[in-house]
């Protein structure tokens, strides 16, 4: 038989979902796949049903129905301050995970380079050698997760083809100040540089932090390919609707490959979906109060429980420190912490280019009764899980 491609070789599946897998079969709390457990908001649900009897069954649009479009840039225009054209700056992507992947392949070729800052979504890496690029990461340092400009300007004078931004960031929960975002926008428009921004988590920002987005900043427009997905907003991972902002000329390139990969997104979830992209600001207000709660609810707790961990300035993942259990492998940790304790986690090396497995990542898109139930199982941890000595096997 003949060899399978090399590309295959370099990564492997995604720990994330693997992680749930373990959940799954140890019947442990789930707070590794971020995902949540309560239902989408009742109006989307309703329009739903509604277009189950409707005539949404076969293809639309390739990049996305044209009312879908529409609305996702009223929605957008405000919130990015500019007016975007559904027509040609917007195309519809089967999740945030294709439309990451058509923007990188967009812009990268084959031997170019992109900036990734580490620690990072983990299809990032992929996403790049899949398209033959090679990825060159930044360190963000713990416990505010910054960035030393010096060290970033050394990755621009490889002279990248892109650099990815995920703010706020998963797995850290980083909010990018304004100020750290001028300078990002500066190198790259001295190095003549494309940025993908992912913000899938643009909504979910722990007051005093403020989401800015790259693409309103000057001159950042024309460079710029903008992500994200309904998913985490509106709490419709399951229906895997994304797209890609970005100027005409951009955009053109993108629905080729889009075309390509994909065809499109799902009419008849379009069409529901339309219904959330016209909620109005009271909405999102409430979203980020609910999930300012359970950031509460839970730090709160695993402060009882004196268990260490970071405070996310957005999105909806927290990182705890395991050091004091001496674990060499955190994802042998992570299978423990399911198998005996019952909460599910991701292992932080599987974020970090660096050589990082004292952390790992559990997050908070749950009920809070899941999440009380999350918090009376650790409390049993370190009964459970008894540290190792210094040298002991793995």
């Amino acid at each position: 038989m003949p060899a399978i491609s090399e590309r295959t070789k370099t990564f492997t599946d995604s720990v994330i979902r693997r992680m749930t897998r373990v959940s799954l079969k140890y019947g442990a709390v789930n707070l590794s796949q971020g995902f949540p457990d309560f239902d989408p908001p009742k109006p989307i649900l309703d329009r739903l049903a509604e277009v189950t009897r409707e005539d949404f069954h076969q293809y639309s649009i390739t990049w996305g129905a044209r009312n879908f479009r529409e609305a996702l840039a009223d929605k957008q225009s405000v919130l990015m301050g500019r007016r975007i054209d559904p027509e040609t700056e917007i195309t519809v992507t089967c999740g945030s995970t294709e439309a990451m992947m058509t923007a990188m392949m967009t812009v990268a070729d084959p031997g170019d380079r992109v900036i990734v800052f580490s620690p990072f979504y983990e299809n990032y890496g992929a996403d790049a050698i899949l398209c033959g690029a090679e990825p060159v990461y930044v360190p963000l340092t713990p416990p505010e997760f910054t960035f030393d400009p010096e060290k970033l300007e050394d990755a621009f004078r490889l002279r990248p083809k892109a650099l990815i931004l995920c703010n706020p960031s998963n797995p850290c929960g980083k909010v990018f100040t304004e100020e750290e975002l001028r300078l990002i926008a500066g190198l790259a428009e001295k190095y003549d540089v494309f940025v993908i921004t992912d913000e899938v988590y643009e909504h979910i920002v722990y007051a005093p932090n403020r989401h800015v987005y790259f693409a309103s900043l000057p001159g950042m427009w024309d460079r710029t390919l903008s992500c994200s997905s309904l998913s985490k907003t509106y709490s419709i991972t399951g229906w895997r609707l994304g797209y890609v902002i970005a100027p005409p000329a951009l955009t053109d390139a993108a629905r080729k490959v889009h075309d390509f990969l994909t065809v499109g997104a799902a009419a008849p979830l379009q069409e529901a979906a339309v219904t959330g992209l016209r909620f109005g600001p009271e909405y999102y207000r409430h979203l980020a109060e609910t999930y300012t709660g359970k950031r509460e609810l839970l730090l709160r707790g695993l402060d009882d429980l004196k268990i260490p961990h970071t405070e996310p300035q957005g999105a909806y993942y927290v990182m705890l420190d395991i050091s004091e259990f001496g674990f060499a492998d955190d994802l042998e940790f992570c299978e423990i912490l399911a198998r005996d304790v019952g909460v599910g986690a991701v292992p932080g090396s599987s974020f970090f280019r660096e050589p990082v497995n004292h952390l790992i990542r559990l997050h908070f898109a749950k009920r809070d009764d899941t999440l009380t139930e999350a918090l009376n199982r650790l409390e049993g941890m370190r009964r459970k899980i008894p540290a190792r000595k210094p040298g002991a096997g793995r």
